[in-house]
């Protein structure tokens, strides 16, 4: 029953973007299947804003071919639409994009916990300094949006507050 949903999912999707692709709401979209690589997912979400490409999962382990062909059709779509935008080599300036987000993710803390503003928004809601649950998204080169979260609260809602954080300057600037 999954396998036919994520099927007729995939499908529908074909057919409801073949003239503009696999490009929604400014974002390419790449379908996956099977294991999650939660790293990889974690660096591409990252890095998501700088090069507006998603990943949408479409089954998990449990696939057959006829499904692994229609994604794999439509990521080649999706690809040559990429490589129209980003040129040639795009997927090799992407993947070491992926690569080099963690450490960028450190840098980012590394400037967010020596940073008076940050420490006194973490008070405000009662975050200790080395628990922060954050997500964090590269806007360019040097500036990242940080989002962070307290799952202590018990609101739906746990986001606290966002910053945008500037490496190079080493600047955090409150956006709410």
């Amino acid at each position: 029953m999954l396998k036919r949903f994520s099927f007729l999912f995939v499908l529908m999707m074909v057919f409801s973007c073949k003239d503009n692709g696999n490009y929604h709401g400014g974002y390419y979209w790449i379908y996956s299947y099977g294991y999650p690589r939660i790293d990889f997912h974690d660096a591409a979400e990252g890095i998501s804003e700088k090069w507006k490409i998603r990943y949408h999962s479409v089954s998990g382990c449990m696939i057959d071919k006829k499904l692994m062909d229609s994604v794999d059709a439509e990521n080649k779509k999706t690809y040559a639409a990429i490589g129209k935008k980003y040129g040639k080599d795009w997927r090799k300036k992407y993947n070491k994009d992926i690569d080099g987000f963690m450490m960028r993710k450190v840098d980012v803390m590394d400037v967010l916990i020596t940073n008076k503003l940050f420490r006194n928004e973490l008070q405000k809601y009662y975050i200790a300094i080395d628990n922060v649950d954050k997500e964090v998204k590269e806007l360019n080169d040097d500036a990242y949006k940080v989002v962070v979260y307290n799952e202590k609260l018990k609101a739906e809602n746990k986001e606290c507050f966002t910053v945008n954080v500037n490496t190079k300057d080493r600047t955090v600037n409150l956006i709410r």
